[in-house]
């Protein structure tokens, strides 16, 4: 790490591979930046140790279109000269986050998700279901005797974005693509990897509910029962 660096970046949860730090980076002073778009809300959060934290509204606190961005205020008024003013949170902070006309709608649903979130018991809720439900698919693909196979370090595993082949390690995608079939006569839908990677994901985020999971789970099961043979 650069001792000289203006400010150190990093996404606290990858989806596409599926990834997550499980620790807050040390920096030494530094200030620490974090995308946190598809994380945050799902854990409590120490933000006293971040200089900024963003992330856009779309997987857990409302529709596409609204960024929440909480910055430390000894940040505020050093903007390069050639920074955009939308970018500029010094003149957001200002014009009191409505530099121009915003998403009213998706402003509108963010405020009903944060109540929701409030009533069910706040982040604390949120993290303990978001740990449940990892335990519950994490431990199903472990205990499929490599049927189901999730190639992540089980240290930086993510609890919200879940991929995982069908048929063995390398996964069999004719077998993929019967699960995916499967699924969405069952109401489950956009499980498929993503193109770069492939396989399956399941994303996880705070609208999916324990019972979901279970859903999931149980349709897993039955899916192995039926196609083992193949597998082997």
């Amino acid at each position: 790490m650069d001792p000289n660096a203006s400010y150190v970046y990093y996404c606290d949860n990858e989806t596409v591979d599926g990834v997550e730090f499980p620790y807050i980076p040390e920096t030494n002073g530094i200030p620490l930046v974090s995308d946190m778009s598809s994380s945050i809300m799902t854990k409590k959060v120490d933000v006293s140790k971040f200089g900024i934290i963003f992330g856009g509204a779309q997987k857990n606190i409302g529709p596409a279109g609204v960024v929440v961005v909480i910055i430390r205020e000894d940040l505020l008024g050093n903007a390069m000269k050639v920074c955009p003013s939308v970018f500029d949170f010094t003149h957001i902070i200002k014009e009191n986050s409505i530099h121009n006309t915003p998403a009213t709608f998706s402003v509108y649903v963010m405020e009903k998700v944060l109540q929701w979130i409030k009533k069910s018991g706040g982040v604390d809720a949120m993290q303990k279901q978001s740990e449940e439900k990892e335990r519950l698919l994490y431990g199903t693909i472990k205990q499929s005797n490599s049927f189901y196979h999730c190639p992540i370090d089980e240290r930086v595993r993510s609890r919200i974005n879940i991929p995982f082949r069908v048929g063995g390690k390398n996964g069999n995608e004719s077998l993929e693509a019967k699960f995916l079939e499967e699924a969405e006569k069952l109401k489950m839908y956009q499980l498929k990897g993503h193109r770069s990677v492939g396989g399956i994901r399941a994303s996880l985020y705070n609208a999916v509910t324990l019972e979901d999971v279970q859903s999931l789970v149980k349709f897993m099961i039955e899916f192995q029962k039926q196609h083992s043979t193949t597998h082997n």
